[in-house]
């Protein structure tokens, strides 16, 4: 019959708690010194422990100076259009095609005796004569020019009065071709009480050009009345219209008087 020695097991067991127990002891020792460890690594660089974080592209961006989001500005390229610089100015052709009288074309002024005059009647048969187409011809081969409006009597010599312009004349020149006509509308006589009463009379007009920078030219046009007419009633009512290159030009405003 076997029987059980209680006494012997005791000891044994008893040892091995005590050596597992020493077992978990140095066990918790090592851990308590690694964490410890851990600590100070952590404090000492706090970036250590963490993988870098990665850019939208897939590169890190850790310890990286943001990239600017400004504009580059661009280097001027020497062109004025784009270097910000001013506009160059216009800048003239060192010819002003003056010659003559400063009229601002190529051509000299016409003059008087470079010119042939006629006058049409414009008022119907049986009308008072109260309108008139002053033309005239330039006899030369080359260009003139004639300037605003004639400065016009309607009495011969220097000493009679000078008809109105009609409104602001045209500050165009007018370029005569060389056998070229030009024209002026003349308004004489504005009164209409008839009768008996006497007006003055006039059997030609006369006319001196003027010079494109507005003086006077030297020479006289003289223009006589036309065929049936010896002399025609003037009243200050006159109104000369300024040079046109076409008769309906010269003649609109005139018929409106």
């Amino acid at each position: 019959m076997n029987a059980k020695k209680a006494g012997a097991g005791a000891p044994r067991r008893l040892r091995g708690a005590v050596l597992g127990a020493a077992v978990v002891a140095a066990l918790l020792t090592t851990t308590a010194c690694q964490d410890s460890g851990g600590d100070d690594g952590a404090a000492a660089s706090p970036t250590a422990s963490a993988p870098p974080a990665a850019s939208p592209s897939g590169s890190a961006s850790a310890g990286r100076a943001p990239a600017s989001t400004a504009p580059a500005t661009a280097a001027p390229t020497g062109d004025s259009g784009t270097s910000g610089g001013a506009e160059p100015s216009a800048t003239g052709t060192g010819d002003s095609g003056e010659t003559g009288g400063g009229n601002g074309t190529a051509y000299a002024d016409c003059e008087a005796d470079g010119l042939t005059t006629a006058v049409e009647l414009q008022d119907a048969p049986g009308e008072t004569p109260r309108r008139f187409l002053l033309t005239v011809t330039n006899t030369a081969k080359t260009p003139c020019v004639l300037n605003e409006a004639p400065i016009l009597r309607l009495e011969a010599g220097n000493d009679a009065p000078i008809v109105e312009t009609l409104g602001e004349p045209d500050s165009e020149p007018v370029v005569v071709e060389g056998g070229g006509t030009a024209y002026a509308g003349l308004y004489v006589f504005g009164n209409d009480e008839g009768g008996e009463a006497v007006y003055d009379q006039s059997d030609r007009f006369t006319a001196t050009l003027v010079a494109g920078e507005g003086t006077e030219l030297r020479g006289t046009l003289v223009f006589d009345l036309p065929d049936g007419l010896d002399t025609v009633s003037v009243d200050d009512a006159a109104r000369v219209n300024g040079w046109a290159g076409t008769e309906g030009l010269a003649m609109r405003p005139i018929t409106q008087l």
